[in-house]
């Protein structure tokens, strides 16, 4: 059977991959120490194979076509988009997608019990999606099923929603006779406002990052829930929904404590990085 090793999240700002080369910034040594740490976890825990949930930035799925959650069921990717190789000096990515494990996770006959999802056999990654791989696994050489959870065009769904997606991957991998072993990487924010005042201006809501965090460090699944609400998140920056991915690696790894979970302060907003690993 199969297995769900490892759990992780981390940022997706595009603006690192511009700002964070070496020598690197005092700002940025964290944050690099930090990708690195989870790039170590990865490779020491054999991965065979990684569930990518990210967030689709209106590229892929507009507000014309934008389900709750979709899964890429395409044997190939291609990432990134033009405009973030122009602007962020991004590097176009070629990744090879695993079609049966999608089918797992997405429901060969009818859809699973716990969440619809919509279905993708062709789709171009955004940084959400590529970012992340590129710095946590830059050989880029594990099959991935990509996840778009709208976490920007309203109505969203709940955090419980997210809460739900958690439980569903880590039951589809369980239940999977594949043999492999799995990894979810997640990519969002913590309190983020993009446009405005509070942009570039460091974190515009420590007092949520720092609840944010908590909720993942002493793995308080039903904390995180109830304090993910629409308004509060919102009040918490524009784009700080995007957070909530990371509740679903949290019910993924079944409520446990997270071994690394820290808001990490820069010229940016906070950044998230979160790991779990299994006990086996």
């Amino acid at each position: 059977m199969a297995e769900l090793v490892l759990a992780a999240a981390t940022p997706h700002n595009p603006l690192l991959w511009r700002a964070m080369r070496e020598p690197y910034p005092p700002d940025l040594v964290a944050v690099e120490a930090n990708f690195r740490r989870i790039r170590e976890a990865i490779a020491e825990a054999e991965v065979d194979a990684l569930i990518v949930l990210g967030t689709d930035h209106v590229r892929q799925f507009f507000a014309d076509n934008s389900p709750a959650f979709i899964v890429g069921k395409a044997a190939s990717y291609h990432g990134t988009y033009e405009n973030e190789v122009r602007t962020f000096g991004m590097e176009y990515a070629e990744l090879t997608g695993h079609p049966e494990l999608a089918a797992q996770i997405a429901g060969r006959e009818v859809l699973p019990e716990a969440i619809d999802f919509s279905v993708s056999h062709e789709w171009r990654l955004d940084h959400s999606f590529v970012l992340p791989l590129q710095y946590v696994r830059p050989e880029l050489d594990l099959p991935i099923v990509p996840i778009h959870a709208n976490a920007i065009l309203p109505p969203l769904p709940s955090a419980a929603r997210f809460a739900a997606l958690g439980h569903h991957l880590r039951a589809a991998v369980e239940s999977w006779d594949g043999g492999a072993r799995v990894a979810l990487l997640t990519s969002g924010h913590m309190a983020t406002d993009v446009g405005g005042p509070r942009t570039f201006n460091g974190s515009p809501d420590p007092a949520f990052d720092a609840e944010a965090v908590g909720w993942m460090r002493d793995g308080d699944l039903d904390a995180a829930i109830a304090g993910c609400r629409f308004d509060r998140i919102m009040a918490a920056g524009n784009v700080t929904y995007q957070y909530v991915n990371i509740v679903a690696a949290l019910a993924a790894m079944q409520g446990r404590p997270a071994e690394l979970a820290e808001a990490t302060t820069s010229r940016f907003a906070s950044s998230p990085f979160f790991l779990w690993r299994s006990a086996s």
